[in-house]
């Protein structure tokens, strides 16, 4: 069986337990880096039986019926607000009418920002001129008709620094450049505010398991569970009492249903997506009850 965790700790505790508790099965651990590029294998070619991939991926593959399930453990949760960015003498509130660069209409960090804009600045999304510049990981889906992509061969970044865009959306990968500045004020701040008041962090990855690994191989899985969930527990990060990466059915059900509330706004998925769907298609998968995985 093939695993693909992009967290140390985690890997360790999953090979670690499944070599104890389960005679007769080798979890490989695949050294597949950036993880996100791996996701397309998992979700259209079930090429990986536990797998890192982003929340908005495991999304559109439920609302595509790809043979994958939700494992309900967070390997990466962040506050998303700073990741709007402009090199010039412009805010959030000069969104509206301008250009936006991001790497994909899909990307889970993209669908955080403009869900903020929606329901914290007022932005109608469409009065944006919203730039593409890669497919996402789902091979049937297509972007929205009021998105456009950027010509062949440029690069969000180049974009960016050279005033093509006015603003963008880069994730981890802010420019080293002094004119950058978050677009919204105080932005680490208001993230951590926007948390604050909901119980939960914005949800960036988690981990997908194959159906076919999850019928088959339910005690794997399962230890594989319990030892992240436990691994997870002792490194805990909390800010100001949210916990950044959450474990279990209670504890992903807000920041899940909130994410896939977003993306069905935005035309990143071509159907809702509800929580307990999740959760039924797990369990059903594993053969256990929901409690037996935090729910």
């Amino acid at each position: 069986m093939k695993l693909l965790i992009g967290r140390d700790d985690l890997t360790e505790a999953a090979l670690d337990a499944v070599s104890q508790s389960v005679p007769g099965i080798e979890l490989e651990s695949l050294a597949i880096r950036p993880v996100h590029s791996a996701s397309k294998a998992f979700v259209n070619e079930s090429a990986i039986d536990v797998c890192e991939l982003a929340i908005v991926t495991m999304l559109q593959a439920m609302a595509f019926d790809k043979p994958v399930a939700l494992l309900p453990v967070t390997t990466l949760g962040r506050y998303q607000h700073q990741t709007l960015v402009t090199v010039k003498d412009l805010t959030v509130t000069d969104v509206a009418n301008a250009t936006v660069g991001v790497r994909s209409w899909s990307q889970t960090t993209g669908v955080w920002v403009r869900g903020f804009l929606t329901s914290q600045f007022g932005i109608d999304l469409r009065s944006v001129d919203w730039v593409v510049y890669e497919d996402g990981h789902i091979a049937e889906y297509e972007d929205p008709a009021w998105v456009r992509r950027a010509p062949a061969g440029s690069k969000l970044a180049g974009d960016f620094l050279e005033g093509r865009v006015d603003f963008a959306i880069l994730g981890n990968e802010l420019p080293d450049d002094p004119r950058a500045h978050t677009a919204i004020p105080d932005a680490h701040t208001a993230g951590e505010q926007w948390s604050a008041q909901r119980g939960y962090a914005p949800l960036n990855h988690v981990v997908g398991v194959s159906l076919n690994a999850a019928r088959e191989h339910a005690e794997v899985i399962l230890a594989v569970y319990d030892a992240m969930s436990e691994a997870l527990r002792r490194a805990r990060n909390g800010h100001g009492g949210v916990v950044m990466e959450p474990c279990g059915f209670d504890a992903l059900r807000a920041p899940f249903s909130q994410a896939a509330q977003f993306a069905l706004q935005q035309e990143v998925l071509p159907r809702a997506v509800d929580f307990d769907e999740a959760v039924a298609h797990t369990c059903d998968a594993l053969g256990v009850p929901a409690a037996r995985l935090g729910g």
